[in-house]
């Protein structure tokens, strides 16, 4: 993913009604399934970004998958912690594949 124009935010809203900006890092697409990974957007002191925080550690990671729901694309959850981990790896592969090149 190209970051020459600087990083891709989104929100989103939950079941609750709360909503989250999150940071997109990447787009899968495994088993057919298009999946996107994202962290969590923190907003610093002076309301921007904040870049030193190591967020896999303190925030974790968010796979969430594209569905199709009345002709429209949306985000959900993923539906066991079996593909949750598989989806991840597949993330984590690609990442460290791009690190050796």
């Amino acid at each position: 993913m190209s970051e020459a124009f600087g990083p891709d935010f989104i929100t989103i809203t939950d079941e609750d009604g709360a909503e989250f900006e999150l940071e997109h890092l990447d787009t899968l697409e495994y088993n057919g399934q298009v999946y996107m990974a994202f962290f969590p957007a923190l907003e610093g002191e002076e309301d921007g970004p904040v870049e030193d925080v190591d967020l896999d550690e303190e925030y974790g990671l968010i796979i969430l998958k594209v569905v199709h729901v009345d002709g429209e694309d949306q985000l959900s959850t993923l539906d066991s912690e079996e593909e949750l981990e598989l989806v991840y790896q597949k993330f984590m592969d690609e990442l460290f594949a791009e690190d050796e090149e």
